[in-house]
């Protein structure tokens, strides 16, 4: 029988954390803000921007959503990009996708200022992450290894297979399983013979964002397999990049779709703003 690895109770533990620190800063008169920056009309977008909204207030973090609507241009998001990172009473700034046709959410993060950068959008905050200098890594990815440290599973020395290549997702945790100690590659959309590769790895990160691209076949028995897909299925639910029926009871363990990964990311974005607000505060 696969072992499911829940996020959801180390998330838990992370948000009480993360509330006791937001008091303490709002107690010395530092209370920590963030704001989401969107320009779309799409219901799934707004929702998840809302869920963030709702965690934030839980854990006494302010939270501004500056919804531009799906007509703003680049120049308009920007603007507003520039003006948050120079708002002192602003902590923590999310640049909220999908974005208008025209606008590169990659540039477009180049205007959120490094030290407020909580999701890791800022090219520089990647470069920095990636010479192992003081950054923000992008929530998800810095959440497929909290996941795995929550359940005490150790990455030092053993083979990873990390499905994406994305900057917000694949790419970071590359860089952030390199960095304890695992042997880590990297797969994406061409690719040859990738079940050879995940086949050979001891962990497999699936994060290609197509639903059921790792089955049985991809997996050798006791692999571990975290999750990061969170595709749309036709009943209004949510779907992994795994299939989880075929994987059972070969892999050893597997983060769940949902309750995996997503609950900790959300958590570490709340996390990363109040770590901000203390820095901004010279409480770090």
């Amino acid at each position: 029988m696969t072992d499911l690895l829940s996020g959801r109770e180390y998330a838990a533990r992370l948000r009480e954390r993360t509330a006791a620190e937001a008091a303490r800063l709002a107690a010395s008169g530092t209370p920590p803000r963030l704001a989401v920056v969107t320009a779309t009309a799409d219901e799934s977008s707004a929702w998840y921007v809302r869920s963030i909204a709702r965690a934030a207030e839980k854990c006494g973090i302010h939270c501004d959503i500056a919804d531009l609507g799906p007509r703003a241009t680049p120049a308009d998001i920007g603007a507003r990009l520039a003006g948050l990172s120079a708002d002192h009473a602003t902590h923590g700034i999310i640049l909220q996708t999908p974005l208008p046709p025209g606008a590169s959410a990659q540039e477009l993060a180049a205007e959120i200022a490094v030290a407020k950068d909580v999701d890791g959008a800022n090219p520089l905050s990647l470069g920095r992450l990636a010479a192992g200098l003081p950054a923000f890594a992008p929530a998800t990815a810095e959440a497929v290894v909290a996941v795995l440290d929550a359940h005490g599973i150790e990455v030092a020395g053993r083979r990873v297979a990390v499905v994406g290549r994305s900057t917000v997702v694949g790419k970071p945790a590359a860089l952030l399983l390199l960095d304890r100690d695992a042997t880590v590659t990297v797969a994406h959309s061409r690719t040859q013979d990738l079940a050879a590769l995940t086949g050979a790895a001891d962990i497999v990160v699936a994060a290609a964002g197509c639903p059921g691209l790792i089955t049985a076949d991809h997996i050798r028995p006791g692999a571990i397999l975290v999750d990061v897909g969170t595709n749309p299925t036709p009943d209004g639910g949510l779907t992994g990049d795994i299939d989880a029926a075929s994987v059972d009871g070969r892999a050893a363990a597997l983060t769940p779709v949902p309750g995996g990964v997503g609950p900790v990311t959300t958590a570490l974005l709340l996390q990363h703003t109040v770590r901000a607000a203390a820095e901004a505060n010279g409480a770090a």
